[in-house]
């Protein structure tokens, strides 16, 4: 709201960055309020620059200009933030608002025209379009359009695996390409493009309307420029397009009712029951959506389909672990998933039901339903939409997930980067975001090899989607902050490893330090958690885990509160002088002599040296270390100093 003449405020507040009233010194405030107005109101981005540069032309000083420029850079966070989060609420609102029309509407037309309608909308593109399948014909036909302005196209007709909707329709699986017309992946004809060159469109995205693991359409977007569509884009649309295949099943289930009532004037009984059961269906969807709408949890959902068919329902992630409710018994949960996954709905499993939850392809969960062994028609169906509904709530728990494990994320960097600093800043810092650090918590280093380090962190992410703690970036590995549950640190290390392997797809390495409290501490037990990673790969355990405890008298030395470097240059120091006074190789020959089980003739063909050298350098040895160098004390003492030698090399 602007401020009137009669405003104070308005009176004594100079332009951002402005010439103060006299005898004050300037200062940003102004600005800064400036900044928050842009916020409230959700300026444009341009304006927010707009402030720095009216403070530098009003000959602000320095010093105010650097904490207005800095307050724009955090505004402009704020502002990318708050912008990402409208997005998805106007995609998460669009998508119930489709399923509120699809549980209202008996009118198929008007149903699919929105979904188009809202594909077109959410992804921004200049066209959508929906096509069906004519089994009299033997080719598929425009069922619905938008944004369209070629009659042409309205009306394409497209033979049965021809351009890029025979692709998708062929494989089950959603494409996109950039360039149309360019793209060789898929049959091109000279009808199809001559439509698609008439409506002047580049980039098309095309999915799958799945029922029962078939194609039943093929729901696209379409852009007359080129453009990639990006996996968030792709998910979103394979949403719509399973609302789609929901509101086709249930205007044919509706129409074989129809059919029904016209030709067996004898079966009213039957024709009744399955009316009933569509009508049961739709109410138990209108139920599951409002539930959405009023921002349940998974699992107020999974008791609300419980109630409606009769059984217990739990829920569970990708690999088959129980989110809640009880573990499914029988059998793998994992491979009832992807059975149901690979067949598009519900499936038996021992004595109840799993039903996949899908964002397009991804697998994000399952729904079980236990105490059910028999299903029918209306019920399963009731099953297969709560997975939708389900699948809906894990896209926007990730989403808010993800963006919170971001902002904490900085907190745990900041954390390991300068602890000393401000240790009650930092304290205070992650009570705000929900992460008391003056409790006991767990510091575990995840590391992979440079191929899997771009997904060991979306990995970690996902691992503690759902819990307490939080993942970052640090260096060449990726650091977990947990609180402290009584598991064993080394016992959780382990496990971690395990997990993050499966999530990533390659071996992950994981040291942990001992349980710590407050800032300064929390980095040391970092510090103590890479040292075990960097041990674990010099003793040949890539991608176990481990804590110091776990290592024997190596873990000791590695532990909080032992130096290493003085050790080793204790015992080595005679040795590492001479090689780096006259480029001898000393402590190589030493190293290669232990680990060739003190035999000559293995060390030197380890070394590609003469035996004779090897008794050389030996020589000289015991001469710098003394005569009882080679005796089993002091063997142990040198062949640990060397193994820790290679850790800090």
């Amino acid at each position: 709201m602007s401020r009137t003449m009669d405003d104070p405020a308005s009176r004594t507040s100079p332009a951002p960055g402005g010439p103060a009233p006299a005898g004050q010194a300037p200062t940003a405030a102004p600005a800064l309020r400036r900044l928050l107005d842009l916020l409230a109101t959700g300026a444009a981005t341009e304006d927010f620059a707009a402030v720095l540069a009216e403070a530098r032309r009003r000959g602000a000083p320095a010093q105010v200009l650097a904490e207005i420029d800095d307050a724009t850079w955090q505004a402009l966070r704020v502002h990318r933030t708050l912008r990402q989060h409208r997005r998805r609420e106007t995609e998460l609102t669009a998508l119930f608002d489709t399923a509120g029309d699809l549980a209202a509407s008996r009118d198929l037309d008007s149903v699919l025209q929105a979904i188009v309608r809202r594909a077109r909308m959410l992804l921004g593109t200049d066209t959508a379009y929906l096509t069906l399948p004519d089994e009299t014909a033997g080719d598929t036909y425009m069922r619905v359009t938008d944004g369209s302005v070629s009659a042409l196209f309205q009306h394409l007709r497209l033979g049965l695996g021809d351009g890029l909707g025979g692709l998708v329709a062929q494989t089950s699986r959603p494409y996109a390409t950039p360039d149309y017309r360019a793209d060789e992946r898929f049959r091109h004809t000279g009808r199809i493009d001559a439509g698609v060159l008439d409506e002047g469109l580049v980039a098309i995205i095309g999915v799958p309307l799945l029922l029962g693991g078939r194609v039943i359409g093929v729901l696209f977007a379409a852009d007359r420029s080129a453009r990639t569509f990006s996996p968030d884009e792709v998910a979103l649309l394979c949403t719509l397009a399973a609302h789609a295949a929901i509101a086709l099943d249930t205007a044919k289930s509706l129409a074989e009712t129809r059919a029904a009532l016209a030709e067996l004037a004898g079966a009213n009984e039957v024709i009744r029951a399955h009316a009933a059961a569509v009508q049961r269906a739709e109410q138990a969807h209108d139920r599951l959506t409002d539930l959405v709408l009023r921002g349940a949890e998974v699992a107020d959902v999974a008791a609300e389909v419980a109630a409606l068919l009769g059984g217990e329902v739990s829920v569970h992630d990708a690999e088959g672990r129980p989110v809640s409710g009880r573990p499914v018994t029988g059998g793998q949960p994992a491979q009832a998933l992807a059975a149901s996954r690979a067949e598009a709905r519900a499936v038996r499993h021992g004595s109840g039901w799993v039903c996949a939850v899908l964002a397009g392809q991804e697998l994000l969960g399952g729904l079980a339903l236990h105490g059910r062994p028999d299903l029918d028609d209306a019920d399963r169906r009731i099953f297969e939409r709560a997975g939708v509904v389900t699948a809906l709530l894990l896209l926007l728990r990730r989403s808010v997930a993800e963006t919170e494990n971001r902002i904490r994320g900085e907190l745990l960097a900041d954390l390991l980067t300068a602890p000393e600093r401000d240790p009650a800043g930092l304290t205070a810092r992650g009570r705000r975001l929900g992460v008391d650090l003056a409790r006991p918590h767990l510091v575990l280093v995840a590391e992979s090899g440079t191929e899997g380090r771009a997904r060991l962190a979306g990995a970690a992410a996902r691992h503690l989607f759902g819990s307490r703690g939080i993942s970052a970036e640090h260096g060449e590995a990726v650091v977990l902050l947990l609180p402290e549950d009584g598991t064993s640190p080394g016992r959780l290390a382990r496990d971690t490893a395990d997990r993050l392997a499966r999530l990533a797809g390659v071996p992950v390495t994981v040291g942990v330090g001992r349980p710590a409290t407050g800032p300064v501490p929390l980095a040391a037990a970092y510090a103590e958690g890479l040292r075990c990673v960097r041990a674990l790969r010099v003793l040949g355990r890539e991608g176990d885990g481990a804590a110091a405890a776990d290592l024997g008298f190596l873990g000791v030395l590695l532990g909080d509160g032992h130096e290493v470097d003085p050790f080793v240059a204790a015992t080595l120091g005679p040795l590492l002088d001479y090689d780096a006074r006259r480029g001898t190789e000393l402590v190589r020959t030493l190293r290669a002599y232990f680990d060739c089980g003190q035999s000559l003739t293995r060390a030197k063909d380890h070394l590609h040296v003469h035996v004779n050298t090897v008794v050389q350098r030996l020589d000289r040895i015991e001469a710098l270390l003394g005569p009882d160098w080679n005796q089993p004390e002091r063997c142990l003492e040198l062949h640990l100093a060397l193994r820790l030698q290679l850790l800090a090399a």
